[in-house]
């Protein structure tokens, strides 16, 4: 099951913020919630997003905006823009590489080095009515370090930590090696529901101007992922 709620109130939705300043929200997305309407999808994130305005220590009452995205069934770190001016710097911090982003993943199988870097160009295939992304040659570049953080009952618990942004990276990125996702519906040998992935968006960094300190937050791992980290040696106190 994913951890989406059928609804958002202005109280559980604020319960979710990691960081609040005068240019940027940074939410703990559920998984299970899109960030936007696309296709059949009718219950999205930015249905809500009026009521972080609502009540807010900073900031003028407008609700904030995406700047960027997240797998609808992907959990953590979600950055928004406060202001148009936000928007447009973040905008130019995510596609100029500049945002540090560090995800966590629980693997079926284990890759063959402790860590290393997965360099496939990923191509985005269009078929009617779907779309799917393959790793080929002609794709556009797609660079991703990982390392292996812990193991267990032949399953690996992945710091990921994408160079560049493209859709489902991570995912296709970790299936080419041998080691697709727990929960995968698309890139594993198996598919399975949507709805368990277990990838979370751990961290993100970011300076706004040169003269302030960097914006960071941490996501903590969501419920459906617990029990799989803690069986590759996860623990509260883990420290990473």
């Amino acid at each position: 099951m994913s951890d989406a709620g059928t609804t958002f109130t202005p109280a559980t939705l604020r319960a979710r913020i990691l960081h609040e300043d005068a240019d940027v929200f940074i939410i703990d997305k559920p998984a299970g919630l899109a960030v936007h309407k696309a296709g059949r999808i009718t219950d999205h994130l930015d249905l809500y997003l009026p009521f972080l305005a609502e009540g807010g220590a900073e900031g003028d009452g407008t609700p904030p905006r995406l700047a960027h995205r997240l797998d609808r069934d992907t959990a953590g770190c979600l950055v928004l823009g406060r202001s148009l001016w936000a928007l447009k710097r973040l905008g130019d911090m995510f596609a100029a590489g500049h945002v540090e982003k560090t995800y966590w993943a629980v693997s079926e199988g284990i890759p063959e080095a402790a860590e290393g870097i997965i360099d496939f160009p990923l191509l985005k295939l269009l078929i009617p009515g779907a779309w799917n992304i393959v790793t080929h040659p002609t794709g556009q570049p797609a660079v991703t370090e990982y390392k292996v953080l812990g193991t267990g009952n032949g399953r690996a618990w992945l710091e990921l930590r994408p160079r560049t942004g493209r859709t489902h990276q991570l995912r296709v990125h970790s299936a080419a090696i041998g080691c697709p996702l727990v929960g995968e519906p698309y890139y594993g040998p198996v598919r399975v529901p949507p709805g368990n992935l277990h990838l979370l968006a751990r961290s993100v960094r970011f300076t706004m101007a040169f003269d302030r300190e960097p914006v960071t937050a941490l996501a903590p791992p969501p419920p459906h992922m617990r029990d799989a980290l803690a069986a590759c040696g996860w623990t509260e106190h883990s420290g990473v």
